[in-house]
């Protein structure tokens, strides 16, 4: 009776050594030299960007310096005081419901103001003022049609999109719990061709009776966009991934080859 033929399988360490698979983690490294690169540049960045010299909120600047129309606005630049000027667009004037203002409930009056300083047909959604019912509301906005077609200079704090939120089931299909442009435009006229600043402006003078929608500085936070951050340990978790992906390819490798040789021996 023939012995079974001995077999010597190489070792883990033995494959890892050849030379097509120290080619495969030379490739590796350079791959992962790239994204450890693409993480250090989002993590200076995440730093670098979002750091803003205190007080820079409360210098009244031109909007096409700290946004343009379509775009989100930094995260830098949230409060950040501006100066228009444009014209109030008739019919527009519409409330904002459930609004606080020192502590009271109540109503903003918004309106869209069409920019004059653009080449294009531009508008900026506007919180006007405060009132704390909505007959006062409504009464503001039907005086406010009266300034309509005359040129008006604003200041103001600039203020994300709160994001568009249907009223609760039985309040008013048409009534807006929040101060969304991109809501607003659903309702405003004359908007063929138009762009719209994706932020709103916080007006610091109310008109028409209205009350001053109280707008405090933004409150200093941390130096760091977060956005950036995650970016960064994404690059990171890439990096990590491609020697994953070379140590799962050479154990393949060599647990088919073992494999085979145990099948040739055993045949």
């Amino acid at each position: 009776m023939t012995a079974p033929t001995e077999v010597f399988p190489p070792t883990l360490r033995e494959v890892m050594l050849r030379p097509w698979w120290i080619g495969m983690l030379l490739l590796c490294l350079v791959v992962a030299g790239v994204f450890a690169w693409l993480g250090q540049w989002q993590l200076g960045r995440a730093i670098t960007e979002a750091q803003v010299a205190e007080g820079e909120t409360e210098q009244v600047r031109p909007i096409s310096e700290i946004v343009q129309p379509g775009e989100y606005l930094p995260e830098p630049f949230v409060g950040q005081r501006v100066e228009v000027s444009g014209t109030w667009i008739g019919a527009d004037f519409l409330p904002v419901t459930g609004r606080y203002n020192d502590g009271v409930e109540g109503y903003w009056v918004t309106g869209q103001l069409r920019l004059t300083e653009a080449s294009e047909p531009t508008s900026l959604a506007v919180a006007i003022g405060f009132a704390a019912t909505e007959d006062d509301a409504l009464a503001a906005a039907a005086q406010l049609e009266g300034t309509v077609g005359t040129t008006v200079t604003l200041t103001g704090r600039l203020v994300s999109d709160e994001g568009p939120l249907p009223p609760p089931p039985g309040a008013d299909p048409q009534e807006m719990i929040r101060m969304s442009p991109a809501a607003l435009l659903g309702r405003w006229h004359d908007v063929e061709g138009l762009d719209v600043y994706r932020p709103y402006l916080v007006s610091d003078s109310a008109d028409a009776g209205l009350a001053d929608i109280s707008s405090p500085p933004p409150a200093a936070g941390s130096a760091v966009n977060w956005l950036n951050l995650f970016y960064a340990a994404e690059w990171a978790v890439f990096a990590g991934f491609a020697f994953y992906i070379w140590y799962r390819l050479a154990r393949d490798a060599w647990e088919k080859e073992v494999e085979e040789l145990e099948d040739a021996a055993a045949s």
